[in-house]
């Protein structure tokens, strides 16, 4: 008895070694995966406190927090069974609804670039429109579906020979680690004034940091408003970029490529970061081109015909008398009730 005892402490043991092991595996192919990703997490960071600049201090950290909760969701309900079905069973889909995604990024950037442009030197420029907080949540996780995808599919594609069980355990253990680390960041920065109004209160060189911090806060905000714009289309425009060279269309990554290779060629000890500086602009550019192309369709279609109803009720309201009172119509109805008594058909 005490013999079958020490066997099955010694299976228990096996089994807790090997259990370690594999917990260990999976995150150190987390960790990897989710170290692939880390430009698009930067990107993501970038972009979502523009979301919060309108609000009350007092509803950003909820705002926030619906924000993460749907990205959770994006993650757990749409992107990850997709991506590990369409890996499983159509891998050859993976590409053209990415890229998909990173039009729509683009369109996204090149449409605040537009609206900046248009906007520049009206009356009123600077202020901002606030948004209703439905509206406001609905757009930002839309975005982070889009972000979340391209760090899901980058996680993937590291992870893309394990087993299926391991990949699921690995890409949900990114999604989580992603999630809580963007949107905890997110969290500190729109919260920075806050800390510096706390620090501002007491004396010395604590009082002088918070005051300057207060100050800084908004300047921080506006940088990181254009670049969430930029990183839209620099990530979008890259999404399209790879996409077309894995659809065998290399015209354009060979091109960009090629001018990377020089430049990092002919800066020498900079050379990596000349090389991804050339990358980038020319993701972006990309990025703001078809950006702007899809804006042009969605102007001259979906929105000329949403503009539509709102034309037609600005002319009702044209005919609107100054006092309030809609004109009388003009039906023969109403001009045989104007007739004089004395002219009115007899009975």
């Amino acid at each position: 008895m005490a013999g079958g005892l020490v066997a099955l402490l010694d299976d228990v043991a096996v089994l807790a070694r090997a259990a370690a092991a594999s917990i260990d595996d999976i995150g150190a192919a987390a960790a990897k995966a989710g170290a692939k990703a880390a430009g698009v997490v930067v990107d993501d960071a970038a972009v979502t406190p523009q979301y919060v600049r309108s609000l009350a201090a007092e509803r950003e950290l909820p705002i926030i927090k619906r924000i993460a909760v749907g990205s959770l969701r994006n993650k757990f309900f749409i992107i990850l069974p997709a991506v590990l079905l369409l890996s499983q069973f159509v891998p050859w889909l993976l590409t053209p609804i990415l890229m998909l995604g990173g039009a729509y990024l683009c369109y996204e950037g090149a449409e605040k670039v537009w609206a900046k442009i248009a906007h520049h030197g009206a009356d009123g420029a600077g202020e901002e429109k606030v948004q209703d907080e439905k509206t406001l949540v609905s757009g930002a996780v839309r975005t982070d579906l889009i972000l979340s995808a391209e760090i899901m599919v980058i996680s993937l594609n590291e992870v893309i020979d394990e087993p299926f069980w391991s990949r699921l355990v690995i890409l949900a253990v990114v999604a989580v680690v992603i999630t809580v680390l963007v949107y905890g960041v997110v969290a500190l920065i729109v919260k920075m004034d806050d800390v510096g109004l706390r620090l501002a209160q007491r004396s010395g060189a604590v009082a002088t940091f918070g005051r300057g911090l207060v100050r800084a806060m908004p300047m921080v905000l506006s940088v990181l408003t254009v670049v969430g714009t930029a990183a839209m289309l620099w990530v979008g425009g890259h999404i399209l970029l790879l996409g077309t060279n894995e659809l065998n269309l290399p015209f354009l990554y060979d091109a960009v490529h090629h001018v990377e290779v020089a430049a990092h060629d002919a800066t020498g000890v900079l050379g990596g970061l000349v090389g991804w500086l050339v990358n980038t602009v020319a993701s972006a550019i990309l990025g703001l081109i078809v950006g702007a192309l899809v804006v042009l369709v969605m102007t001259l279609t979906l929105h000329r015909r949403k503009s539509k109803p709102a034309a037609a009720a600005a002319t009702a309201a044209a005919t609107t008398r100054t006092d309030g009172t809609i004109p009388a119509p003009s039906s023969r109805a109403a001009q045989r009730r104007d007739v004089p008594a004395d002219r009115a058909p007899r009975g």
